[in-house]
């Protein structure tokens, strides 16, 4: 019975290594390793266009949109002081 076990283990391991020695498996995992490598590549290069686009946002965007929100609010004030002293509301002209 011994005997019997190890020529199926025999069988099966010829039959497995001559599966793995085939060309298609060896293009298979060609391909796999080659969309691997594009993945990580792709995924690296994604980052540092994400991080370029972060500090861009930061250093340019930001400050402009605190900019006009002052000028928002200073423009209110103007119109509550002008209320206050008695002038006509005059609408802030759209720039």
């Amino acid at each position: 019975m011994a005997a019997r076990k190890s020529s199926k283990d025999g069988v099966l391991s010829r039959v497995s290594s001559s599966i793995s020695e085939s060309p298609i498996v060896y293009k298979g995992k060609r391909v796999a390793s080659d969309a691997g490598f594009v993945a990580k590549k792709l995924l690296k290069s994604t980052g540092k266009a994400a991080w370029i686009a972060g500090t861009t946002f930061l250093i340019l965007v930001v400050p402009l949109i605190i900019e006009m929100d002052r000028e928002a609010q200073f423009n209110e004030l103007e119109l509550q002081q002008a209320s206050l002293l008695g002038a006509p509301a005059v609408a802030a002209p759209l720039k």
